[in-house]
């Protein structure tokens, strides 16, 4: 069941995404052959099926072969019916039943048998001769015709792979060490800085490097020396790529895009030869932008251990050090790399003259959120009473790929319904969807509907009254992905650090459900399980990573990432076993103690939590105005008038 609490949404990414950004480029249209390279072709092709059927024809024959003493023996038993003689070749055909024939042929031996002509004749033999002789032209192209047959295969089938033929697209077994980084021109693409919400101190970072691409000169006049690499760092889907194409955009290069994976192969070296391609290329169109996202695929830290190496993968990554230490002042080639993974890479990487300047990308905060949504629902019919203030308030944690695809969700349902705007309870009904998951039949009796109501209204009653608390945003039993119900908050304020009383009344509020029940239907029951488990993980960071407890003091007990000596015997642990039970015993007291706590404010409410469970079971879902509606009505009257 689904705790109380803000929403977790996990964090991905921070811009609004481009329909269009992730198109491939066009590809310049292919030159035709010349006419006489498409006559040679089709004189090839012609020899080839010339050979095949020739060779078919004079060795394609389904004549059995048979020993010469096989024969013989046929012959004696009156079994032949007719035989050609071919220089020492015989063949003919011996009979098998009354109407059924088998051709065969043999080889006389060399000694000639004159024990043969008078069987054939006593024996009633059709006797033939096939004296005509092949020319010595045409035994020399009889013995050609094979290697004639292999040359044109080759010289065909290497031509399609150079030309990108049916079944080569883009290229083949010669094309095989060459770039696959896609080449867009700057004048192509569609996106720029004005159309990225958020993103402002990483636009600010990338400036300079767009000035340095449209006027190099400036730089280079002074002295300056850009960096050769930047690398872009935030969590997955947070508008790198987008960045790196909008950049490229406003400084009007060539922008090369490759991700890390696509160096790799099977082949040794072959990573190698497409780094060197690549940057070969980029050269031709200085100035130019090259983007590599996920570089951590090939640049990852390099293992001293013998036979834990990749040999591709770190062949890969000396040819990007190598070609990037290989630039030159006079290059204004600028290389932009992406990752959500910068503490893999291999320090070589990110050392000063390679990826030494780091632009970090953080999740939109509350004003950046209300810009992107902003930009999504552009295009949107969107009805006059959305209160895009009030989602971009309730998506912390969201990131621009998240909130555009909330918007589509929400236009997804009103034209389900065949509404022609999109209003409010739309953009509600898409972002509980994309946080909760989709609504799901419930397979809830009465009895179990009502302890899902009283577990609820438990963790609503605990949040609205612990005072370090988010404000309550929606309650609901209407069972929705994985959970039967859920209780939701919603923070005045983003949040980067949480103090101790914020986190222990989280804990309350997450024990909530379960002390409900026990207070209600003296038990408790299963529902609460994943809220314990939150509970226990939260808890456990505040003892041994946040040093929020009473005996073990200021000190951080998390794993090492590196071993120590004895690391096995205390079974990856950097403390003792009496360390782990001093850290045991401060877990479940922090839990017990806010326990506790959350069982005296349902107690001594146990009136206010009632009418929450009742208002829960008539109208299943209540929004924060109606949970104050119902706790203190008088101050959400004069709210109300306020309004």
């Amino acid at each position: 069941m689904l705790a109380a609490g803000q929403s977790t949404k996990p964090h991905m990414a921070a811009t609004g995404q481009d329909p269009q950004a992730g198109d491939k480029p066009p590809q310049a249209p292919q030159n035709p052959p010349p006419p006489f390279q498409r006559w040679l072709d089709l004189f090839i092709i012609t020899l080839m099926f010339l050979s095949l059927a020739t060779l078919f024809d004079t060795r394609g024959s389904r004549s059995e072969e048979i020993p010469y003493s096989e024969f013989t023996e046929h012959l004696r038993n009156d079994q032949v019916a007719s035989v050609t003689f071919r220089g020492d070749r015989l063949s003919g055909t011996y009979r098998v039943e009354i109407d059924q024939f088998i051709e065969f042929s043999t080889t006389l031996p060399p000694i000639e048998d004159a024990e043969l002509l008078p069987l054939l004749v006593e024996h009633s033999v059709v006797l033939e001769a096939d004296t005509a002789q092949q020319s010595g032209l045409m035994l020399v192209l009889l013995n050609l015709l094979p290697w004639l047959l292999i040359i044109g295969i080759f010289v065909v089938s290497s031509r399609m792979m150079r030309g990108g033929g049916k079944g080569f697209p883009g290229g083949g077994m010669f094309t095989f060490t060459k770039s696959k980084a896609r080449l867009t021109r700057g004048e192509d693409i569609k996106v720029g800085y004005d159309d990225i919400a958020g993103l402002k101190a990483a636009k600010d970072d990338l400036g300079e490097v767009i000035d340095f691409l449209r006027h190099p000169e400036k730089y280079r006049a002074i002295g300056a020396r850009i960096p050769k690499g930047i690398l872009l760092i935030g969590p997955p889907g947070t508008g790198k790529t987008l960045l790196a194409r909008a950049t490229a955009a406003e400084a009007g290069v060539p922008f090369f895009s490759i991700t890390g994976s696509e160096f790799v192969e099977m082949f040794v070296g072959v990573g190698a030869s497409r780094v060197r391609d690549m940057y070969k290329q980029a050269r031709e169109v200085a100035p130019a932008l090259i983007f590599i996202d996920e570089i951590d695929s090939v640049g990852r830290a390099r293992s001293s251990a013998a036979g834990l190496g990749n040999d591709e993968r770190e062949q890969t990554l000396n040819q990007i050090l190598a070609e990037m230490d290989g630039f030159s002042g006079d290059e204004a080639i600028v290389v932009i790399a992406a990752t959500n993974r910068p503490d893999i890479l291999d320090t070589a990487l990110t050392r000063p003259g390679r990826f030494d300047r780091k632009v970090m990308l953080d999740l939109p905060q509350r004003q950046a959120r209300l810009d992107i949504l902003k930009v999504h629902t552009r295009k949107v019919a969107m009805s006059d009473d959305a209160d895009l203030e009030r989602i971009a308030a309730g998506t912390v944690g969201f990131s621009g790929a998240d909130l555009a695809n909330l918007v589509n969700e929400a236009a997804l349902l009103a034209a389900r319904e065949g509404r022609d705007r999109v209003d409010n309870s739309y953009l509600e009904r898409a972002r509980d969807k994309v946080v909760l998951g989709e609504l799901r039949e419930s397979l809830l009796n009465e009895d179990e509907r009502r302890r899902t109501a009283y577990h609820e209204a438990g963790h609503a009653l605990t949040a609205y009254h612990m005072p370090h608390a988010d404000a309550l945003r929606k309650v609901s039993i209407i069972p929705r992905g994985m959970a039967l119900g859920f209780t939701e908050q919603m923070p005045a304020e983003d949040k980067l650090n949480y103090g101790q009383h914020y986190l222990e009344d989280r804990i309350a509020i997450m024990l909530g459900g379960r002390c409900a029940e026990q207070l209600v239907f003296d038990e408790v029951s299963s529902g609460a399980a994943n809220d314990l488990q939150q509970a226990t993980v939260l808890a456990r960071h505040m003892v041994k990573e946040w040093g929020m407890n009473e005996s073990l003091g200021p000190l951080n007990f998390d794993s090492p990432e590196q071993s120590f000596p004895g690391h096995e015997l205390l079974g990856g642990r950097a403390y003792s076993e009496h360390t782990a039970e001093l850290i045991d015993d401060e877990v479940s007291q922090l839990v017990l103690k806010n326990e506790a706590r959350t069982r005296a404010v349902l107690t001594d409410r146990r009136e206010q939590l009632d009418l929450i469970a009742t208002a829960l079971l008539e109208k299943e879902s209540l929004s924060d105005k109606d949970i104050g509606a119902l706790l203190d009505p008088a101050t959400e009257a004069e709210n109300s008038v306020a309004d």
